[in-house]
């Protein structure tokens, strides 16, 4: 009877180790791939910014599909205007400017931007980024203003349970992981960047 309850003890002991060990071991993990995944997708919205900037360039105003943006980052033209002294003018108050188009799709392969894939989240198999563009009048001057974003639980895979908010205050799945604001013009992510 003695050796019984002993090894009812001991399995008890066990048990309660084991529940131990996953309670640490649980809120470890989730830190772990939120820091892996919100990494990821951030870096490529990094990497949309700097393409729609391309666009902007090129086109004078923001893509409302991610479609637009690929044509353009793959056939347009990005123009750089070269300013000269006019070397023919004595009083020295002349220019000369000169024009030059590269090609973009040239540029975002140098910045390591896959075009094909540039709409798509990481760890989102196969979700797309949201994009919202628009006009607006801001100090009484018509600008652009773009948003792009992504809910959180659509790239936290397993992680995305409002439970794990009881690891970190600040984690909604719901939430937007995002950069630019449709009520201001700027293109400052919300994941900690000024």
């Amino acid at each position: 009877m003695r050796s019984i309850i002993n090894i009812l003890l001991l399995a008890a002991i066990l048990f309660l180790g084991w529940l131990l060990i996953n309670s640490i071991k649980e809120p470890i993990q989730f830190q772990a791939e939120k820091q892996k995944r919100e990494g990821a997708v951030v870096e490529q919205l990094k990497e949309i910014r700097t393409s729609l900037e391309i666009y902007k360039a090129i086109k004078g105003d923001y893509p409302s599909t991610f479609d637009s943006l690929k044509m353009v980052l793959r056939d347009g033209k990005i123009p750089l205007v070269q300013v000269y002294d006019d070397l023919s003018d004595p009083t020295g108050e002349s220019y000369i400017y000169d024009t030059v188009y590269f090609n973009a799709s040239d540029s975002v392969k140098s910045l390591g931007i896959a075009i094909d894939s540039l709409d798509l989240v990481p760890f989102g198999n196969g979700a797309t980024f949201s994009i919202q563009t628009d006009t607006m009048t801001y100090q009484s001057t018509l600008v652009d203003v773009v948003e792009v974003g992504v809910k959180r639980k659509v790239f936290m895979g397993p992680f995305a349970d409002p439970k794990y908010g009881k690891y970190d205050d600040k984690y909604d799945p719901n939430s937007m992981i995002k950069f630019g604001d449709m009520n201001a013009p700027n293109l400052s992510g919300n994941w900690g960047e000024r």
